[in-house]
């Protein structure tokens, strides 16, 4: 019985996953260790490029699934696997960036919240149960960690994408700014953390529910 669930529910997992919208996840995922090589490698105005295109996937991916009526259960799952994967990412590449500084500290905590996430999330997966979709306060703390991200690639000093060109250099941001912008993305990250738990249990709590009542 348990066999043929699971086999049921790997089914509905995959009706309807060739889409337009699912293809951007995959490429959006596939992107994640060419930016990283990239940027390791000190090509920050490459990095950058494809750290935007990854953004705009991200952007489009969501509209095209809800205009265009794509929307998959795949994609639910997807999506928020390729937006976690992104960050990490892009964490991991700034704690190098700033390894012998403070704000590493601060960056640590990003990467224990997505991890955290994924693990509540692959929870909810093994009963059976599509995690929620993001709430207010989660889609504002990845929008602001988007900008600020991308600010702090683009411009956060000597090793940024844009440093050294001419235009750019009266917006090259300071320590202060970028310590500021940095604190609160991870703030709002913590924020929406703390948003998802109600959800979390009460997902349970009904999946629960669910399953007394087949079995009376």
């Amino acid at each position: 019985m348990k066999n043929d669930a699971f086999k049921e529910q790997m089914k509905n997992l995959f009706d309807g996953w060739n889409t337009i919208s699912n293809w951007l996840c995959f490429l959006r995922i596939a992107l994640i260790p060419v930016f990283s090589v990239l940027f390791v490698k000190g090509q920050y105005v490459a990095a950058f490029i494809i750290m935007i295109i990854a953004a705009l996937t991200d952007l489009f991916d969501g509209k095209i699934a809800r205009k265009y009526n794509m929307v998959s259960n795949l994609g639910k799952i997807l999506d928020p696997i390729a937006d976690k994967l992104s960050q990490m990412a892009i964490v991991i590449i700034l704690i190098v960036k700033f390894w012998d500084g403070y704000l590493r500290y601060i960056l640590f905590l990003f990467i224990a919240k997505e991890v955290i996430m994924l693990i509540a999330g692959a929870f909810l997966l093994a009963k059976g149960i599509h995690p929620g979709a993001a709430e207010i306060w989660g889609k504002v703390a990845t929008t602001v960690f988007y900008v600020f991200m991308i600010m702090i690639i683009a411009l956060g000093g000597e090793s940024s994408a844009l440093y050294g060109v001419k235009f750019f250099e009266p917006f090259i941001l300071s320590n202060t700014v970028i310590t500021v912008m940095i604190v609160i993305s991870a703030v709002l990250m913590f924020v929406s953390l703390f948003g998802y738990v109600p959800g979390f249990f009460r997902q349970l709590k009904e999946n629960k529910e669910k399953a007394e009542k087949n079995e009376e």
